[in-house]
């Protein structure tokens, strides 16, 4: 498997485990140690990975109501051979999210070790 076919693989991941709420998954393409990073009025949040991980094992998944897979890759910026971001937006229930992934490949393959989000728009 290539570098970028793997890099692609780990995307994959991030889009079904967020589609399926599968944490399991999750676990697979986050590092333990990353951090999600959002700013809402003003006011940065950053969340360790594990809380996160509970907040979408304890949502309604986006397959469990029949919601259609909606997310692309926006924008892949390769920093190194072990490092890139990824731009991607997706959709999840009624929400439309970009997020900007922190990449690294280390031991376990591609991982993010860091993810700032933002709510581009809901959607009825």
């Amino acid at each position: 498997m290539t570098r970028t076919s793997a890099l692609h693989d780990a995307v994959d991941a991030y889009f079904r485990g967020l589609y399926h709420c599968d944490v399991d998954l999750l676990d697979t393409v986050f590092h333990p140690a990353s951090s999600l990073f959002d700013v809402d009025e003003g006011v940065v949040t950053v969340d360790p990975y594990p809380v996160w991980r509970e907040v979408v094992r304890t949502r309604t998944s986006p397959a469990s109501v029949g919601q259609e897979r909606e997310e692309e890759i926006v924008v892949i910026d390769e920093l190194s051979d072990t490092a890139a971001s990824v731009r991607v937006r997706l959709r999840v229930l009624d929400s439309i999210f970009v997020d900007h992934l922190s990449f690294v490949d280390g031991p376990d393959g591609w991982q993010i070790v860091a993810k700032v989000w933002h709510l581009e728009r809901t959607v009825a």
